[in-house]
């Protein structure tokens, strides 16, 4: 049976409802159940915007039409989505004999929704759907620990994982995107015959798909109905220094003074976890860190902005356990000891789903991390202005009457608030290691996990980051020279460092990290201490020739801070990626949807990264319609072309495209 009721075309056969809706300019939104109603949650979808759609009903059922995107659904169920110009873009695929006229009438019994019954009332769901062209490509996904930006033929884990991120957005060559609106774990099969998306316990099938002539329709479409990432702070345009892990605060500080001491450019340092005295007190460890007020003043002066990291674990001997397992704040365990993770101390998870968990969790960390008071930091270089972050009510103000990197009583700096202009909501930059569709609204910056230290390893990220990009999160980052390993002293790290180090210049966030050779003794014997250090990870820790090669691409990154302020900008407003692929600037150069080892950072730079041993030179191909010239030498190059372009370990090959 076939109905159309508030804009919705509702089909029903037996226990199961079908719902397709639009939702959003050229989107439809499709969901089925076999429980009593549909379920209400909206998952990534947050927006649904302005449509202009008509169903109709035809001999065969029913049709709904919302701009450039089109479904027909038969009158036993059936579902294709069309481009509005005739084109097929997706079909249902099912063997089965419901409908002896189908052309694809089978007695395998194969079914397109497949609702599995299991124990506890949910459904292991499959969808399924035909491979309409052997030759379609398919992009973003997330991240995953492979190769491969094209994704077609490959079988992905909908799962997350350090160093695996699944953010089930896809956009395909031939003129759709398409949003798995699932979060439950699950698996997606894009086969050259059937592409098929799982959910291994859900009640409800969900997905999104939108019809556009380019990518970035497409991109800027999902956007808008996904949220878009605030602007990103100034501090995280230029560079950030980390490690794991400084285990003292004189040892931080000394890190901080040494890039002053060079005059080196540096926006941010990093204090990585353990810092504490126990998992789950959320708080410096006065032994290490005896004074964070004054460490964190003397940043400020430098002009250095502090992250700290936050862990979920709570040991059971910290001072909050009982108190938080009491107020049922800690996620649960279906049979045997109630341990998550045993690192360091036998530890439970704090429980995210639980907002009262949300808020103990924040309330600790801005009694342990922040002054009950307001701090002034630089706003913007250009204009002699000041902003002022309020943290018990996420504001901030600008002012020109207060002094930058003081920090001033709430009471106090009150008196100031109704003369000063309101200058919007901030967003806490959250630096993380997974993220879900819409996490991008959050404030999610994603690096690519604990990764190896080898070129194979850095290969991985660029596919990684670039399918994060078009994944919908364009706040995206990797550990500068890998995560595991590396000796500073080995001349093949240095090599794999400088190359790595040249590529992080043209990453969203530009951010060195990792967990070096060989480990430091440890420095103490209480609280976190027994997490042992690795070896120097400073850019002059890897010898002189490499420290000119850092030195030259850090200026470099400044230089380029009012370019990529303008990237940061278009990802906030329409959700354009920072890390763009070749055809989603250049669609119609058939060659750009081939080329998987190079990228344009914005609209003007193409950024070739070299990726192999002992390379130096490689090929580069530049897009069609184009003049680009070689940032190194200052040659010209007529696009549609590729060229043998020199690298020498001091020069990562970039082009910059003619105005």
């Amino acid at each position: 049976m076939i109905k159309i009721k508030h804009e919705k075309l509702i089909f029903r056969y037996d226990a199961e409802e079908v719902w397709i809706e639009p939702w959003g300019p050229d989107a439809l939104r499709v969901r089925a159940t076999k429980e009593y109603k549909m379920p209400e949650e909206d998952w990534a979808l947050c927006s649904r915007g302005r449509t202009e759609s008509h169903i109709t009903y035809t001999t065969d059922g029913a049709r709904i039409t919302n701009g450039k995107i089109r479904a027909e659904i038969t009158k036993l169920g059936k579902i294709r989505i069309y481009h509005a110009d005739g084109r097929l873009l997706l079909e249902e695929y099912c063997r089965n004999r419901r409908d002896l006229l189908d052309a694809k009438c089978s007695a395998i019994e194969v079914e397109a929704r497949e609702f599995r019954a299991i124990p506890g009332g949910d459904y292991h769901l499959t969808m399924r759907f035909e491979s309409v062209d052997r030759d379609e490509k398919i992009y973003g996904m997330g991240q995953y620990q492979q190769p491969y930006l094209n994704l077609k033929g490959l079988d992905l884990e909908l799962a997350h994982r350090n160093s695996q991120a699944s953010v089930p957005f896809a956009i395909s060559s031939l003129g759709y995107g398409f949003l798995w609106n699932n979060p439950g774990v699950g698996r997606a099969v894009l086969g050259k015959n059937i592409m098929s998306f799982e959910a291994y316990s859900t009640k409800a099938l969900d997905y999104w798909v939108v019809a556009g002539d380019e990518p970035a329709q497409i991109e800027e479409a999902y956007a808008a109905v996904t949220g878009t990432v605030p602007m990103m702070p100034e501090y995280g345009l230029g560079f950030w220094q980390c490690k794991l892990r400084y285990q003292t605060q004189e040892e931080l500080l000394e890190v901080a003074r040494e890039y002053k001491r060079r005059g080196l450019p540096i926006d941010l340092i990093v204090i990585d976890f353990f810092h504490w005295p126990k998992q789950g007190e959320w708080k410096f460890d006065p032994v290490y860190w005896p004074d964070p007020d004054a460490m964190v003043a003397e940043l400020q002066e430098m002009g250095i902005e502090l992250m700290v990291s936050i862990w979920p674990t709570v040991d059971k001997t910290c001072e909050n356990y009982e108190e938080m397992l009491e107020k049922g704040y800690l996620i649960r365990t279906e049979r045997g000891v109630r341990v998550g993770l045993d690192f360091q101390g036998a530890t439970i998870h704090v429980d995210a789903t639980n907002p009262d968990a949300r808020e103990y969790l924040w309330e600790k960390a801005k009694q342990n991390y922040y002054d009950k008071g307001i701090r002034v930091f630089w706003l913007d270089e250009a204009e002699p202005e000041y902003s002022v972050y309020d943290f018990d009510n996420y504001r901030y103000w600008r002012g020109s009457n207060l002094q930058i990197g003081n920090i001033y009583p709430v009471d106090y700096a009150k008196a100031f608030y109704d003369g000063m202009e309101w200058a919007g909501q901030e967003q806490i930059v959250n630096l993380l290691r997974c993220a879900w569709a819409g996490s991008q609204r959050y404030g999610a910056l994603v690096w690519s996990g604990d990764i190896a230290s080898s070129f194979e390893s850095m290969r991985n990220q660029l596919a990684a980051g670039l399918n994060m990009g078009l994944a919908g999160i364009p706040w995206w980052t990797t550990d500068i020279g890998g995560f595991h390993g590396g000796n500073p002293d080995d001349p093949a790290f240095r090599e794999l460092f400088a190359r790595w180090f040249a590529w992080g210049t043209f990453c969203p966030v530009m951010r060195l990290h990792g967990d070096r050779e060989p480990r430091q003794p440890q420095q103490g014997t209480t609280g976190g201490a027994s997490c042992c250090s690795g070896a120097a990870n400073e850019v002059w820790s890897y010898g002189e020739e490499v420290y000119e090669i850092c030195k030259t691409y850090l200026e470099l990154r400044e230089v380029l801070r009012p370019y990529t302020r303008r990237l940061m900008e278009e990802a906030h407003e329409k959700g354009t990626p920072v890390m763009r692929t070749l055809f989603y600037m250049y669609p119609n150069d058939k060659t750009c949807w081939d080329v998987e080892d190079e990228y344009l950072y914005g609209p003007d730079m193409l950024v070739a990264p070299i990726l192999c041993a002992g390379a130096r030179s490689r090929q580069v191909y530049l897009p069609a319609g184009e003049i680009w010239v070689d940032y190194w030498t200052k040659t010209e190059y007529t696009g549609g072309q590729s060229v043998e372009a020199e690298a020498p370990l001091e020069r990562i090959p970039v082009f910059v495209r003619k105005a």
